[in-house]
Parts: C-alpha cells; structure tokens; sequence
C-alpha cells in the first residue's frame, strides 16, 4: 500500500480507559471519571428536553448548513452568520485548516505540551512542526514570533493552555498578533473558554474585528456538557471562513447535535453555575496542594495540573484502583505530574483523599 510516509511512525489517539474497563479490571462497583475535562454536571435539562421530543427522521441527512444553530449563535455571539463554522467537535476544524494550509515546504508554530491535534495534523500534511517549550506552564510568545518565517502558514495558540490551565492575557495576545505577519494563520483555541474568571483575559470578538488573520475555536463539548454529540465551531473575519468552507465535509454536523447545542446555549444560566462551581473546585484543590507541598499551575479551565514529583504512571494506576481515573502526566509531555478535571465537591473530596492515601504509603518506603 501507498501510504504517506510520514503517516507510517503515527500512533492512533489512545482515549483513557473507560469507567466499565476499570470497574471490571479493579473489581469495583463506583468509578469517577475526572481524566478527560467533562462536565461532571452533564448538561442543561433543556438539552434533556430537546432529545426527549426530537422527533425528526432519522433517515434524513442534516442540515448541511447547520442553519438553527447557526443563527442562534450568530446573535449569541453577535457576529455575521457567514463568520462562523462548524465542525463535528473543534477537532475536526483542526483537521480542515491543516488540510487547507498545510502541506511538505510549509511549516506550522506550536506550543509544547499542548493539544496532541496540532502536531497530528501537520504530521499528516507532511508540513514542518516547530515546537516551542512552555515556560512555566505558559506560552513563550517571544519565541513563538521568532520562530515564524516567510514559510509558516498556521501558529496555535491555546487559552487556556491544556494541559496547564495557564491562559493568555489581553496584553499579552496583542503583543503577539502584533509581529505575526497578516499572511499567517493564528488559529486562538479557546475550548475551556467559558470557564475563564480572569479578568485579563482578551475579548477574542474584538480580536477577530481587529486582526483579520485570527480564528478562534470554541466547543460544546466540555461546559455545556455534550461531548457525546461532537460539536463544535470557529469564528473569524468572514473572508477567512469563506476560504475555509470548501474543505468542510458534507453534513459534517449530525442532527442531534446541533439540536442539543441550540438548546444548551440557550440556558446560560446553567453554564454561570458550571463555572461558578468549577471555580469553587479548583480552590478546593489548591488548598489541598498548599496543605501538602505540592506544586501546581493556577488554572483558568476545568482542570488542575498537580506535580507530585512521583512516576505519574504509578500514581494513575494506583487512583484507578481507589475508583479515580486522571490523566498521567507522563502522557502529556509532563512527567511527574497529574491531570485532573475538577468534579463536584463530593468527588473532588473522594480524588483528594485517595492522593493523601497515596502520599502517606510513599512516605512509608
């Protein structure tokens, strides 16, 4: 077979091990999920509402332009309908731009760590990846400017940064925006955006009116709790999604989902709750690591990176076996470390017990 070459050392994406995997594998009967940054509220009981009297034909496609959604989040946003697009999760307008920028000569600025996609894609495309270390959990924008050429077609940029939290502040972006030539792509991913209380934080709506060449990326997969339903959306200036539409796949939104989204962004109350919970959790955590000497990045999202200067591995198998999954930092590009998505108050409780276990048994050897 003729494969791409650079296609041949990829590794397929490995999701986390599901709660029934660990339940059978630990021979437990409650599993908490805190490793993949869901919404540990689910979603608004509108959303509930809305597939509960869906009643439309499974047998026909969806509307191809995602017309409903489209104009309810255009006024959401107060933005044109044409600035926007949509994809089956953020992931998948990942995937377009790379397609449509991003081919062998052509090179693609990143941060490191940070989300895997970035990097997979140009893979994919054959383009050159230039990788630029965090500093303390933050992006080093100075070096992400200098790294940009006359061959660079897309720099991503993720506020707040997954897997540290750390967001980018309002002085900080424009200072960036300002050296990057209008030719190049900067794609802002704002997936956790809904959760950020800063009050530093840009306004990427002004953003986009004021430098052409931004697209920004949000999602309904993790405040409004519906990840399962895959949809996701960008904005820009319209010319640049208009060059962008083509490479969208037909039908590319399936019809529940843009249903649950249009009800979910209708209760806006239930997402102030969320992030006013989230807030109320991430403090619970950073008590927890003051009381017990542990280091961690103030975050902006849903989850908190926790460095236990341990193997991470161990420590993530040893929470699956008390009924926790996080995410080991050794597979973020941060050994030492967990990630851990901030749940209710009970569960962050239960999480945050079972570390002191661990950390008492260490003390011990």
């Amino acid at each position: 077979m003729k494969w791409k070459e650079q296609i041949l050392s990829l590794k397929a994406y490995q999701p986390g091990r599901t709660t029934d995997q660990v339940k059978k594998a630990y021979g437990l009967t409650d599993v908490v999920k805190l490793a993949s940054n869901e919404n540990p509220f689910g979603s608004s009981e509108k959303v509930k509402e809305c597939i509960r009297e869906y009643a439309d034909s499974f047998a026909i496609y969806p509307d191809g332009y995602t017309t409903g959604l489209r104009t309810e989040l255009a006024s959401f946003l107060n933005v044109s309908e044409k600035q926007l697009i949509f994809g089956n999760g953020s992931d998948e307008i990942i995937m377009m731009l790379s397609r449509a920028m991003l081919e062998p000569g052509k090179n693609t600025v990143m941060p490191t760590p940070s989300f895997p996609q970035y990097r997979h894609n140009a893979v994919v495309e054959g383009a050159e990846v230039r990788e630029v270390e965090l500093v303390n959990g933050a992006h080093n924008l100075d070096k992400m400017a200098d790294s940009i050429d006359e061959n660079t077609a897309i720099v991503w940029l993720c506020s707040p940064n997954n897997p540290t939290g750390i967001h980018i502040t309002d002085v900080q972006l424009r200072g960036f925006l300002d050296r990057v030539p209008e030719e190049v792509l900067v794609v802002l991913d704002e997936a956790y955006f809904e959760y950020v209380t800063a009050d530093d934080y840009y306004n990427a709506l002004e953003i986009i009116k004021e430098y052409k060449n931004v697209l920004v990326l949000r999602t309904f997969s993790k405040v409004y709790g519906l990840a399962a339903f895959r949809v996701g959306y960008g904005f820009a200036d319209e010319s640049l999604i208009t060059q962008l539409e083509p490479v969208r796949e037909p039908f590319n939104v399936n019809s529940l989902g843009q249903k649950a989204a249009a009800a979910g962004l209708s209760d806006q109350a239930f997402i102030d709750q969320c992030r006013t919970a989230n807030k109320e959790g991430l403090e619970q955590f950073y008590a927890f690591c003051r009381e017990n000497g542990l280091d961690y990045y103030p975050s902006e999202a849903n989850f908190i990176l926790i460095d236990f200067k341990c193997d991470s591995n161990e420590l993530f198998e040893y929470l699956m076996s008390k009924g926790y999954i996080v995410r080991s930092g050794a597979a973020l590009g941060i050994p030492g470390t967990v990630r851990v998505t901030v749940g209710s108050k009970e569960q962050n409780e239960g999480v945050m017990s079972a570390m002191k276990s661990f950390l008492a048994e260490t003390v011990k050897r």
